[in-house]
C-alpha cells in the first residue's frame, strides 16, 4: 500500500486499508480453524481408526464407533483450549517505566477484543508451543544430522558383506566347539544347551542379513546413488551452510532480545533490530522486488520440513522413555504416517514464530517506510531547510503510517507465549549444538538402517528402500 519513497499510494486510504488488514486477519483465521480440525478431529479418528482395523474381527461400524468415542476426547481438550482462551486475561503486571510496554498494549488492542478470536487465537498458541517441543527435539537435531550424513555416505555394503561374513564363520566355529562335546554321546550341560539355542538363533539372523546385504549390493539403486555420491556432498555442504545462517540468525535476534526487548512481561517483544542479522537484513530487501521474498520463505519453510523428517527418521517416534514407531521408507506402519503428519503439522505452524525470531522486522513491517522530517544545513542560504527522508518503519513511527503485519498480532496476543516461545529458541540452539558434536563423531551409517533385524520383511522381499 506503499511507496519505497514512505508515501502511501493513491488508492490505499483508510477504509481501503482496514478492508485489506481483516480480509488478511480472517484469512488467517480460517486456515488456524482447519488445522485445527487436523489435530483435533481428523488425525486422531483415522488413527484410532486404523487401531481398530488391526483386529480382524472386527467389523467397520464397530471401527467408526472406537474412532470417534477415543475422537471425542480429542474433542473436549480442544472445547477447553477455546474455552480458556476466550476468558484468559490479557493483563500483565504494571511497569510504571515503560513506554514501550504501552505501545506492546496498543497492538494487542488492535487485534480486537472478541472473545471467539481469542479463544482461537489461545488454541493455536497451545499447538505452536507443542509444535516448538517437537522443532526443539526433530528440527534441531535433523538440520545437523541430515547434511553430516549425506557429506559422510552410508558405509560400503561389500565391506559390511565381508564383516558379516567372517562374523557367520566365527559362529558357525562356536557352534561345532559345542556340538563336539557332545560327539561321544554324554548329554550337554543346561549351560551349553542355552548357549548353543543362542548361536543357532544368531547365526539365522547372519545369513538373513547376508541375503539382504546381497540383494543391496546388487541392486540398481545402489548404484545409482553410489553415482549421486558427488552430488550429494554438495548438498550437504550446502545444507550446513544454511544451518548455520539460520542458527547465527536465530542466536543474534535471540541476543537482541535478551538486551533491548521490553522483558519476561511483555514476552520479549522487540521493536526494530538493534542487532542486525543476515536474514532480517534479506527479506526486507527481497520484499521490494515481488516475488523474490515469497520464494525464499518457501525455501526456509521447505527446508525445516527436510530437516525435521530426517530428524524424525533418525530418532523416531518416541512417548517419553518408550519408543512407538520407526520410520521406515515404504514400510512404515498407517499410525506412524499419522503421527509423523502430526509431528510435522505442529512443526510447520511453529516456523510462523520460528520465521519472526530470525527476521522480526520483516514479520512486524516488512519493507514499510515512512517519512520524517530531517533538517539540513545549506550553505547557499546561509540557513536551515526542512526536507522529508524515508525511513524504515519501527516503533517509533507515527500510527497512521506503519501498519503492523496481521500474522504478528496473532502470535502475540498472549505475551506468556511470547516468552515460552524465547526460551525454546535458546534450548533450538543447545539442542542443534549437541547434535552437531554428536553427528560430527557418529560414524557412517549402515546400509541395513532402517531395516530391523527381526522385522516383518519375508526373506524373498529385500528391501532397497535403506540404501
Amino acid at each position: 500500500m506503499k511507496n519505497q519513497n514512505g508515501t502511501f499510494k493513491n488508492w490505499a486510504n483508510a477504509n481501503v486499508s482496514r478492508q485489506i488488514e481483516d480480509t488478511v486477519l480472517y484469512g488467517y483465521y480460517t486456515l488456524y480453524s482447519v488445522i485445527l480440525f487436523c489435530v483435533f478431529f481428523w488425525i486422531p479418528f483415522v488413527y484410532f481408526y486404523y487401531e481398530e482395523k488391526d483386529d480382524d474381527d472386527t467389523s467397520k461400524c464397530t471401527q467408526i464407533k472406537t474412532a470417534l468415542k477415543y475422537t471425542l476426547g480429542f474433542a473436549v481438550i480442544c472445547a477447553l483450549l477455546l474455552l480458556v482462551g476466550a476468558f484468559v486475561p490479557l493483563s500483565v503486571p504494571n511497569n510504571k517505566n515503560s513506554t514501550e510496554w504501552e505501545k506492546v498494549k496498543f497492538l494487542f488492542e488492535e487485534l480486537g477484543s472478541s472473545h471467539g478470536l481469542a479463544a482461537l487465537s489461545f488454541s493455536i498458541s497451545s499447538l505452536t508451543l507443542i509444535g516448538m517441543l517437537a522443532a526443539i527435539t526433530y528440527t534441531a537435531y535433523g538440520m545437523s544430522a541430515l547434511p553430516l550424513n549425506l557429506i559422510k555416505g552410508t558405509r560400503s555394503a561389500a565391506y559390511e558383506r565381508l564383516e558379516n561374513t567372517e562374523d557367520i564363520e566365527e559362529v558357525e566355529q562356536q557352534i561345532q566347539t559345542i556340538k563336539s562335546k557332545s560327539k561321544d554321546g554324554r548329554p550337554l550341560p543346561a549351560r551349553d544347551k542355552r548357549a548353543l539355542k543362542q548361536f543357532e538363533e544368531r547365526l539365522r539372523t547372519l545369513k538373513k542379513r547376508e541375503r539382504r546385504l546381497e540383494f543391496i549390493e546388487n541392486s540398481w539403486w545402489t548404484k545409482f546413488c553410489g553415482a549421486l555420491r558427488p552430488l550429494k556432498i554438495i548438498w550437504g555442504i550446502f545444507f550446513i551452510l544454511v544451518a548455520l545462517l539460520f542458527v547465527i540468525s536465530l542466536f543474534l535476534s535471540n541476543l537482541d532480545k535478551a538486551l533491548h526487548s521490553a522483558g519476561i512481561d511483555s514476552g520479549f517483544i522487540i521493536f526494530g533490530a538493534n542487532l542486525s542479522n543476515p536474514l532480517n537484513m534479506l527479506l526486507p530487501l527481497l520484499q521490494t522486488v515481488f516475488p523474490l521474498d515469497y520464494i525464499l520463505i518457501t525455501i526456509i519453510i521447505m527446508y525445516f520440513i527436510f530437516t525435521s523428517m530426517a530428524g524424525i527418521r533418525n530418532i523416531g517416534i518416541w512417548f517419553f522413555w518408550t519408543r512407538l514407531y520407526k520410520i521406515r521408507r515404504g514400510r512404515t506402519r498407517p499410525q506412524a504416517l499419522l503421527f509423523l503428519c502430526m509431528i510435522l503439522l505442529l512443526i510447520v505452524l511453529h516456523t510462523s514464530y520460528m520465521i519472526y525470531s530470525l527476521a522480526p522486522q520483516y514479520v512486524m513491517y516488512g519493507s514499510q517506510n515512512y517519512l520524517i522530517e530531517s533538517n539540513i544545513t545549506s550553505d547557499d542560504y546561509k540557513g536551515n531547510s526542512t526536507l522529508s527522508v524515508p525511513k524504515r518503519c519501527d516503533a517509533d513511527a507515527p500510527e497512521d503510517q506503519c501498519t503492523v503485519t496481521r500474522t504478528y498480532l496473532f502470535l502475540h496476543k498472549f505475551w506468556f507465549f511470547s516468552a515460552a516461545y524465547y526460551f525454546g529458541n535458546w534450548a533450538f540452539l543447545g539442542v542443534f549444538l549437541i547434535g552437531l558434536i554428536v553427528s560430527c563423531f557418529k560414524g557412517k551409517k549402515s546400509v541395513m538402517e532402517g531395516v530391523d533385524e527381526d522385522s516383518d520383511i519375508s526373506d524373498d522381499e529385500p528391501s532397497v528402500y535403506s540404501v
